[in-house]
């Protein structure tokens, strides 16, 4: 094609032509569900594979093409859905041509198309605002995320019931959860499957070389890079079985009183882009059972994630923040009593390696004793992805399994007092050999 040939109107055609011009052919909706055969369509894909342009483009072709008026769109979280599947380079809004632009409502969390076709964004993390609404096609983006995926995922289906053939589009890296092994094995759905490097031509030369060198031949590296569902690693000290086998939902833990509640913390070295995250993670204790209620792990500045603690200490309403001071020491503490100076704070130190801290955690969980309260995906995975018989990459840290590993351990007595106790004694004596100094 001579493209000085064509037209001003015919090159902006060509621009917006996902179908024809640009799309890889599995990345565009299969005719099994246009025709009616299928009801969905999980695009099952590594990082980068281009899962957010597919959804995207399935959702304005839907609109622009075939009819839909309804629009459900459902992220993990209301910042995922506003900043990935509507603003972000490969959403909404970045796919949209010029004459289709819908208009977007962020206060009302709504967007609309000029043909009338209205779509409303709704975070997993919520999944009671998804009863009532009704859809005829709905996009759930990075599923294997949701941290309450049945709830969410069984309201969002009861509203589809509009027009003759509602749709379901999923796209997401996938993480060995039931509710993604049920979709796959889900006969009404269309499965692709792709790697990261299936979009080498679109993706940073740098960035693949990193990919390959740090995780091919990794269990990160065939779920994330490759799309495959891993099976439990049989050498790792937390089982997905045994987690699941106890995980309870939130209507069961109403009327339960609760001994303490404890938010643990494990606080990233830096905060540029390559930064561990801070792990935080809430544990609560009833009697001689432990129930994880929150991750607010994030990758932040220390500002931004001692933010994120006061805000998981007061949502919770907790009793303590536990926080390992190896690399921050005093400054860790420093940084959670700006964010909020009455918080009771312990700063512990670990003197032993990781395993074995998480030993008595670990015992925990196979005695049924540990009950996680909703799905927390990335905990989860890293939880069932540590295996001590590995040397680990030391740029790798599981930041949120040790953010649980230190609230169990703070609870594991019914006063607070034991294997805590031993870790703030051990950071106080290095901090008096040290001068005072906790570092």
């Amino acid at each position: 094609m001579n493209l000085n040939s064509l037209s001003r109107r015919e090159l902006v055609a060509l621009a917006f032509d996902w179908r024809g011009t640009f799309a890889r052919p599995d990345q565009v909706i299969p005719d099994a569900l246009l025709k009616g055969d299928k009801d969905g369509w999980f695009a099952c894909a590594g990082r980068g594979w281009g899962k957010t342009r597919v959804g995207a483009e399935a959702v304005r072709e839907c609109v622009e093409r075939h009819g839909y008026r309804r629009v459900g769109l459902i992220a993990p979280t209301a910042a995922d859905a506003r900043d990935v599947m509507v603003e972000g380079e490969s959403g909404l809004l970045a796919v949209s041509p010029p004459w289709m632009m819908p208009v977007y409502e962020p206060s009302k969390r709504r967007l609309t198309w000029p043909n009338g076709a209205v779509g409303t964004l709704f975070s997993a993390d919520e999944p009671e605002r998804l009863r009532g609404p009704q859809y005829d096609v709905i996009w759930a983006d990075e599923f294997a995320a949701w941290r309450y995926a049945m709830e969410a995922w069984d309201n969002a289906t009861f509203g589809l019931r509009l027009g003759n053939k509602p749709l379901k589009f999923v796209t997401s890296t996938p993480k060995p959860t039931p509710m993604v092994r049920a979709l796959v094995a889900d006969p009404d759905f269309v499965l692709t499957r792709g790697s990261t490097f299936d979009n080498a031509a679109n993706l940073a030369a740098s960035a693949l070389r990193t990919f390959r060198r740090k995780y091919e031949g990794t269990r990160v590296g065939l779920q994330e890079l490759y799309a495959n569902i891993l099976d439990d690693n049989p050498n790792a000290l937390f089982q997905r079985a045994t987690i699941e086998r106890d995980r309870v939902g939130r209507e069961s833990i109403l009327g339960l009183s609760f001994n303490r509640i404890v938010v643990g913390v494990d606080p990233a070295v830096s905060s540029n882009a390559s930064s561990n995250e801070t792990g935080i993670v809430v544990v609560a204790r009833c009697g001689d059972h432990f129930y994880v209620f929150g991750d607010h792990s994030l990758s932040a500045k220390p500002h931004e994630w001692a933010a994120a603690v006061r805000d998981a200490f007061r949502l919770h309403m907790a009793d303590r923040v536990v926080a390992e001071v190896n690399q921050g020491g005093d400054l860790v503490e420093m940084a959670v009593r700006t964010a909020d100076p009455n918080i009771p704070y312990t700063a512990v130190r670990a003197t032993r390696g990781k395993a074995i801290r998480a030993e008595p955690v670990a015992a925990l969980y196979e005695q049924g004793r540990v009950h996680h309260v909703g799905f927390f995906a990335s905990l989860e995975t890293q939880m069932t992805d540590f295996d001590p018989t590995v040397d680990r990459d030391p740029e790798r840290s599981p930041d949120r399994m040790d953010a649980l590993v230190w609230a169990i351990t703070a609870l594991m007595e019914p006063d607070g007092t034991g294997l805590l106790d031993f870790y703030a004694a051990e950071a106080a004596k290095l901090a008096a050999a040290n001068g005072g100094n906790a570092q």
